[in-house]
């Protein structure tokens, strides 16, 4: 069984770092995509292809991928992902027609998703008390993956091409792959798991059925990640344009505002350990809807986008570092079926955002992304007041173990697998 001792500072980083570099390669193309267009030949009304291609890939890697940590030896199935995502980032750096891009985009999406195994993995190993703080640091090393991406693809590709940026990014993985081989332990032994991979994987979807809590928050990852895609698949279209014209390096830069925001999800992971997850939620709602009203003066004031960044940003994490504290411990010999299950729904939240504010800004400008934004953002607070796990529920006398909740809303106890 793991315990707090099993899981040092150091190994907290590196869970960090290596879940942030993962998921960063989903986000490596928003900053390149009038320079990939124009490449490849790609109008601009579907240039976020490029952006929903990969966030499909992912989608499919959250349901496919994701559950065999329930299966299979966690360690091996992260440096296996490694090491073939290094693979899939070496065919988009060498893609030279728009079909194979987009093949090879889905491949580096579908393999990305090694940063849920990352995070299941730091979760199982956190002492119940300690899982949000634990999630809550893993998830900010995420986040900053998230959003230093844009920063680093930016300047890469002005100092030497958008493809040196996949080609670094393939090295980078494959050194992860050694590194995290000699270092992460060795978790205990399983047993004969319960479930063949047929069924383990159908098993998803039943959790969606049988825990409306899991259902509540998964709406919300795919509402929130949905606003947030809004952002940053459409950022790099005004500020590349006239009268701005800003350079890639530029452009990703506003990473760094973002990241800045990516900050809030320690303390977010503090606060829901205390009990405050759903008020936390709330706020957290209200400042994402509100962040759009600066983020709409985009054009008139690159301040006002900083400000927009950093407070939509911070709302985001926020609310997605508390949905996960809030679902593991539902289910914790299910860690990784419900870590994906629930990642499905920001995938599909992500890829809606992407291809529908691409198109919308072709179609209508800035002020037509904006209000689409706001409109994710305004959904998930409404159904944030119809939550009916608000309040404490009760909880079933089946599932009731030896430990006590870590989480006092979560609708059974918290137990460390």
């Amino acid at each position: 069984m793991a315990n707090c001792n099993q899981i040092s500072r150091p190994l907290i980083l590196l869970f960090a770092i290596a879940a942030g570099v993962a998921v960063a390669n989903v986000y490596l193309a928003q900053p390149l995509l009038v320079t990939m267009g124009h490449d490849l030949g790609l109008a601009a009304g579907t240039v976020g292809l490029v952006v929903t291609l990969t966030q499909v890939g992912y989608g499919f890697g959250l349901f496919l991928l994701v559950p065999l940590g329930d299966l299979i030896d966690r360690r091996r199935l992260i440096v296996g992902q490694f090491a073939l995502l290094a693979a899939a980032l070496t065919a988009v750096g060498l893609a030279g027609q728009a079909a194979l891009l987009f093949v090879a985009m889905i491949a580096v999406g579908l393999l990305a998703v090694v940063t849920q195994a990352v995070v299941a993995y730091a979760a199982s190993l956190a002492a119940p008390a300690q899982r949000g703080r634990v999630v809550g640091a893993v998830t900010s090393g995420v986040v900053i993956g998230i959003l230093l991406a844009r920063t680093v693809s930016g300047t890469l590709a002005d100092l030497a091409g958008w493809r040196w940026v996949y080609l670094c990014s393939a090295a980078l993985a494959l050194l992860l792959a050694v590194t995290l081989h000699r270092v992460l332990p060795r978790p205990p032994a399983a047993g004969t798991p319960a479930l063949p991979y047929r069924k383990l994987v159908a098993s998803t979807l039943a959790l969606f059925v049988e825990e409306r809590l899991f259902r509540i928050r998964a709406g919300f990852a795919l509402l929130i990640f949905a606003s947030f895609s809004t952002l940053w698949s459409s950022m790099a279209l005004p500020l590349s344009e006239p009268p701005l014209s800003l350079s890639h390096t530029a452009i990703g830069a506003f990473g760094l505002a973002g990241a800045a925001g990516a900050l809030g999800a320690i303390p977010a992971g503090r606060l829901s350990d205390r009990g405050h997850a759903h008020r936390l939620t709330g706020i957290a709602l209200v400042v994402l809807t509100l962040s759009w009203l600066p983020l709409a003066f985009t054009r008139q004031s690159l301040w006002a986008l900083v400000l927009g960044t950093i407070l939509l940003d911070m709302a985001v994490q926020a609310v997605h570092v508390t949905n996960q504290t809030l679902i593991y411990p539902l289910r914790p010999d299910a860690g990784s079926r419900l870590i994906g299950g629930y990642m499905i729904c920001y995938s599909i939240g992500s890829a809606t955002g992407a291809i529908a504010s691409t198109a919308l800004y072709a179609a209508a400008g800035w002020y037509a992304v904006c209000l689409l934004g706001a409109g994710f953002a305004v959904l998930a607070l409404f159904l944030w007041v119809l939550d009916p796990t608000r309040r404490p529920q009760p909880q079933p006398q089946a599932q009731s173990q030896s430990h006590s909740p870590s989480h006092p809303q979560a609708v059974v106890p918290t137990v460390t697998p």
